[in-house]
C-alpha cells in the first residue's frame, strides 16, 4: 500500500519502522522542530529524525486547517493514512482524501480514555489492564469505530514508561496486522464507559502525602519519567520515579526507613528516584548521598 504516516514522539517511531518493511510510505507527517536542549536549540521530533534517517520525505506543516495543506497531501495519492500521536486535528477533508481514510494507533480500549494521556491516566487510575485499538478516523476526539484491539495487563509496580515501551511495539504489530486484514468490519465504540485524559498539568506532580499510600504509588508509577512526581528534600526538588506499597502505618511524609514514607493510609518504598542535575538512580543509591529529614 502507498501510506501517509503522521506521528512525532519516540511513540511511534516503532510503527514507522514497521510500516517502512511492509509498505511504500509516500511522505512522513509530524510536529515542526521544537527548541530543546541548554542551548534551545530546535530539535527535530524522534519521528523526524527515524524517518530522515531512512530516506523517507518529511513534512512538518503547523497547520492542515487550509486548502494549500489539503491539497498537497490529497496528491500523495495515498491508499491510507496511519496516524499515531501525530499532535494535530485532523480537518474532514484530510480525513477523507486516502482511499481508505485514515486509521489511528491509540493506546487505551476505547471508549475509557480518549485524549492526549492514556497510558499516564490508565495507571494514574489503578486500572488493571488496557491495551491497544486501531480506530477508522472521524472529526471527534478518538469517537471512531475500532477496527482491531489486543488487551495488556497493567504491572503493579509498572510504570508509564514500560507500558509505553510494550504499547508501542504491540501498536506496531496491530496496524501491520490490520492493513493485511483490510476491509476489516468497524465496531462502533459504546456510548457507556467513556473517560478522557485529558493532557498532564505539571501542576499536578507534587506528591501529596496526606493521600492514601495506593494513590500515591499510582501517581509516582504514572508521572514517570514525565513530567515527574516530586517531593521537596532538605530544599531540593527529587524525581520519584518507581515505588511500590510498602507495610506499615505513620504521620503522614514520615521516613520510616531507607526511603519508605508513610501516607495517609499506609506507606510506599521509593525505589528510583532522580535528584536535581542527576541521573536517575536506585534508592539504594541515591541515599549514599542524600540524608532524608525524619519528614518530607
Amino acid at each position: 500500500m502507498k501510506i501517509v504516516f503522521m506521528g512525532t514522539p519516540e511513540f511511534s517511531v516503532p510503527v514507522l519502522d514497521a510500516l517502512h518493511l511492509h509498505h511504500e510510505i509516500v511522505a512522513v507527517y509530524c510536529q515542526p522542530p521544537r527548541p530543546a536542549g541548554r542551548g534551545k536549540a530546535d530539535r527535530p521530533s524522534p519521528v523526524q529524525a527515524r524517518a530522515e534517517a531512512l530516506g523517507l520525505p518529511v513534512r512538518h506543516p503547523v497547520s492542515l486547517r487550509n486548502a494549500e495543506a489539503v491539497a498537497e497531501f490529497a496528491a500523495l495519492g495515498a491508499d491510507v493514512a496511519v496516524v499515531v500521536a501525530y499532535g494535530l486535528i485532523l480537518p474532514q477533508a484530510v480525513l477523507d482524501a486516502p482511499r481508505l481514510g485514515c486509521l489511528n494507533i491509540h493506546a487505551s480500549l476505547l471508549p475509557r480514555w480518549r485524549g492526549a494521556a492514556p497510558i499516564h491516566l490508565a495507571i494514574m487510575a489503578g486500572d488493571h489492564e488496557t491495551g491497544v485499538c486501531i480506530m477508522q478516523m472521524e472529526a471527534g476526539l478518538d469517537t471512531g469505530p475500532v477496527l482491531l484491539r489486543e488487551t495488556v495487563t497493567i504491572g503493579a509496580e509498572e510504570t508509564t514508561a514500560d507500558l509505553h515501551d510494550r504499547l508501542c511495539i504491540l501498536g506496531a504489530r496491530l496496524i501491520i496486522e490490520a492493513l493485511q486484514r483490510l476491509p476489516l468490519p468497524a465496531v462502533p465504540q459504546p456510548t457507556e464507559g467513556v473517560t478522557y485524559a485529558a493532557k498532564i498539568d505539571k501542576a499536578e506532580a507534587r506528591v501529596d502525602w496526606t493521600r492514601p499510600a495506593v494513590e500515591v504509588d499510582r501517581l509516582i508509577r504514572g508521572l514517570s519519567p514525565f513530567p515527574g512526581a516530586w517531593t521537596q528534600v532538605n530544599g531540593e526538588r527529587v524525581k520519584l520515579l518507581r515505588s511500590r506499597l510498602a507495610e506499615g502505618q505513620g504521620a503522614p511524609g514520615q521516613v520510616m526507613h531507607g526511603f519508605t514514607v508513610a501516607c495517609g493510609d499506609g506507606a510506599v518504598e521509593i525505589t528510583e528516584a532522580q535528584r536535581e542535575g542527576k541521573r536517575p538512580m536506585p534508592a539504594t543509591e541515591i541515599l549514599r548521598g542524600l540524608i532524608l529529614p525524619e519528614t518530607l
